[in-house]
């Protein structure tokens, strides 16, 4: 019975080892400051190196337990887990401030005395080189999170650019940025207004802006005038062109061409027999020789339509002719008869 008892709590503590692990990956170092002057005070007044620790989760996760150092040494997989917990400190238990809830942060005081409260520790910092800092789990297997902090200055601090500490990405910030206790980021509401007055006091800047736009617009202007005109005096041009005497055989050019197109289209509408002529022709001219025909200009014949000829002599050449003088009359020469005509024979 103990057997089987020994074999489902191993079971239940090797199930729950990825749980544990996935619940230690929430929490991840956020801000670290090596040299403390002017910054975070205790409860007692002093002044200690720092490191700000964050629970990047939505679920309630308490740290009690987890280790921090700042020797490097305890990156040996060698090493017994009793050494290196020897190396480290502990956060201890019994303080409520461990319980992070999601998106909580916590701050603890380094280089201090584990007497003087259950946030300040022993871990050693020493701000004139470069400080690697680690998170381990309740074991000391496993390690949380760490990171290299470069040589800083004064009251500057290591931090995460983003919010809720996901980001690999670290910045040194000013003392006047330094947020122990809170977001990374802080919001700065400032208008555009605001910041113009700021960075422009005397106005310069408004004042070129302001010519700058108005000479902008002369410039636009003037464009738009010049291009205008030029527009009108080429509508000009073009109209003097279109109505001289050489563009007329080009009309003419494209009339016919156009009735040879409407020819052609007749043909392959209505077939060859039309050529070319439209049926609204055709009965034009049946229309009108019904018009003659009723007027007695046809002849009467069964069944067939002719129009009586008529001799106009509108083509008579001879009507077309120019009459310069009147012809001459047979004359005689020295007397003698000049025959004309039938004489001749």
């Amino acid at each position: 019975m103990k057997k089987i008892g020994f074999l489902l709590g191993s079971l239940f503590a090797l199930a729950a080892q990825p749980a544990m692990a996935q619940l230690d990956a929430s929490i991840k170092l956020n801000e670290v400051m090596t040299e403390n002057e002017s910054s975070l005070i205790d409860e007692y007044g002093a002044r200690h190196a720092w490191v700000e620790i964050a629970n990047i989760s939505h679920s309630t996760y308490n740290i009690r337990g987890m280790y921090l150092t700042t020797d490097r040494s305890v990156l040996d997989k060698k090493m017994s887990v009793p050494e290196r917990v020897s190396r480290m400190s502990q956060i201890p238990n019994g303080d409520e401030r461990t319980n992070l809830k999601g998106q909580q942060l916590i701050v603890f005081q380094l280089n201090s005395k584990p007497a003087l409260g259950s946030l300040h520790l022993s871990v050693p910092v020493e701000a004139t080189k470069p400080l690697w800092i680690a998170l381990y789990n309740g074991n000391a297997t496993q390690l949380v999170d760490s990171i290299t902090v470069p040589v800083l200055n004064s009251n500057q601090s290591f931090a995460r650019i983003a919010n809720n500490g996901t980001s690999a990405d670290w910045e040194v910030k000013s003392d006047d940025r330094v947020t122990p206790g809170i977001l990374n980021m802080t919001i700065v509401s400032e208008s555009k207004v605001e910041k113009f007055k700021r960075e422009d006091p005397y106005g310069f800047a408004m004042a070129i802006m302001a010519m700058g736009i108005v000479f902008l617009c002369l410039a636009l202007l003037w464009i738009f005038f010049t291009l205008f005109g030029m527009f009108m005096r080429h509508q000009e041009a073009a109209k003097k062109v279109i109505n001289t005497q050489p563009i007329k055989p080009i009309t003419k050019t494209v009339e016919k061409t156009i009735e040879v197109g409407h020819k052609t289209g007749v043909i392959l509408k209505d077939g060859f027999d039309s050529k070319g002529i439209d049926r609204e022709v055709y009965m034009a001219i049946i229309g009108m020789a019904l018009q003659q025909y009723r007027d007695n200009v046809h002849d009467v014949e069964s069944g067939v339509i002719t129009i009586k000829h008529h001799d106009t002599g509108w083509d008579d050449e001879y009507s077309q002719m120019t009459h310069f003088h009147e012809p001459l009359l047979p004359t005689t020469h020295q007397g003698q008869h000049i025959p004309t005509g039938p004489e001749l024979k």
